[in-house]
């Protein structure tokens, strides 16, 4: 017969059973086996993870070192390209010098030929009337009648004559053919000047397409480079960068020259500007994010000549990567001033400067978007407003 139990009893048969298992350990062998796999697959999946966190960290420092390889490069190639661009800059206002001076030269010996020529003139004409007067005289008074006798002091009176007549002739042209020598001789400059002059024109057109040339591959390295560091964080660590090359710069100078000039002291608000325009940008603005401007940036012309705003020695006149074709002047009592930016420089290291003096051409050098010039004030190479000293 079948027995039905109550509630009662099979909750406390189950019971009995748990509590059988319970001190027979098999509950505790079996969660703990349990727990193991779960904890055995939590790390094996954060290991996967951290894995994958390590490789995509490796991922973007590769990168970024890349990236920063890059931008290294393209700075090297714009490095090449200005100072291709300045050279060529140099050359050609070499070539405008010189061309300036064989049109001179030209326009000279066309003056000395144009008087030679009218000295000619006048010399044939005379000429032309001492052979005349000779024939007419000789005929009036039938010189071979005089010769053979006659009056003899009438005789000598026109032997004088006629031989005064010969010797003007004589020295006439002896005086035409030393002309005709000296028009020859100034035709042969005239032609040597002008041949010099078609083969500077020439090469003063091949720079020009040269210079084109580099400018147009600066252009596109330029647009790399900005594109390159695009970023507000890759532009800040540019200029930082960029920075402190120049303070690096700055105070190799100063260590390695000592000027006895009495430096700007006494001149604070009385320099004159480097060069007449607009200020783009004002010392301690804002360039990027912390970053502020350590000196002004004057629009320009591009070619524009840039000039000393003091006298003093160039000591530093080189590609200065943010800052382009820069030179530094060194005024004495640790006062220097810096103007970068330039498209050609036309100062050397160790060259003294006056005042007023063209030291440079105004550019976009650097990877500026537009002709400017970067001009500071420098005392004890600390920057200063250069406001507070231009007129």
């Amino acid at each position: 017969m079948t027995m039905t139990q109550s509630p009662s009893t099979l909750s406390a048969s189950v019971r009995f059973s748990f509590s059988r298992l319970l001190h027979s350990g098999a509950f505790l062998w079996a969660l703990c086996a349990s727990l193991l796999i779960i904890t055995s697959t939590s790390q094996a999946a954060t290991k996967d993870e951290l894995k994958g966190v390590s490789a995509e960290i490796s991922r973007q420092t590769s990168s970024i070192s890349n990236q920063q390889k890059k931008l290294n490069q393209l700075q090297s190639d714009l490095k090449t390209h200005e100072i291709a661009i300045s050279k060529l800059g140099q050359d050609i206002r070499k070539n405008e010098n010189e061309l300036s001076k064989v049109q001179s030269n030209l326009n000279e010996l066309k003056a000395q030929k144009r008087q030679l020529e009218q000295k000619k003139k006048q010399q044939t004409e005379t000429l032309e009337q001492l052979i005349k007067t000779y024939y007419l005289t000789s005929r009036s008074n039938n010189l071979p009648q005089i010769i053979q006798g006659g009056d003899a002091e009438k005789n000598d009176r026109i032997s004088q004559y006629f031989q005064h007549l010969a010797k003007a002739r004589t020295e006439a042209i002896e005086a035409l053919s030393l002309t005709q020598q000296q028009l020859t001789e100034k035709q042969r400059q005239l032609s040597e000047e002008e041949n010099r002059q078609a083969s500077l024109l020439a090469e003063k057109k091949a720079k020009r397409n040269d210079l084109l040339k580099a400018q147009n591959q600066r252009k596109g390295t330029v647009n790399q480079i900005q594109s390159n560091i695009r970023s507000n964080q890759s532009k800040l660590a540019e200029l930082r960068r960029n920075e402190n090359r120049l303070k690096a710069e700055i105070a190799k100078a100063a260590k390695r020259n000592i000027s006895p000039m009495n430096g700007l002291g006494s001149y604070r608000g009385k320099l004159p500007w480097p060069l007449q325009g607009s200020v783009l940008h004002n010392y301690g603005t804002s360039q990027s994010g912390q970053i502020t401007w350590k000196g002004m940036v004057i629009n320009a012309k591009q070619g524009e000549a840039v000039k000393a705003v003091h006298s003093g020695k160039v000591v530093f006149a080189e590609w200065l990567r943010g800052y382009g074709l820069v030179i530094l002047i060194d005024h004495g009592k640790g006062d220097m001033t810096l103007y970068g930016y330039n498209q050609t420089l036309l100062k050397k290291d160790g060259d003294v400067v006056r005042e007023g003096e063209t030291i440079a051409l105004a550019g976009n050098t650097g990877g500026q978007s537009r002709p400017s010039l970067y001009f500071e004030i420098r005392r004890n190479s600390q920057p200063q407003n250069p406001r507070s000293w231009l007129k």
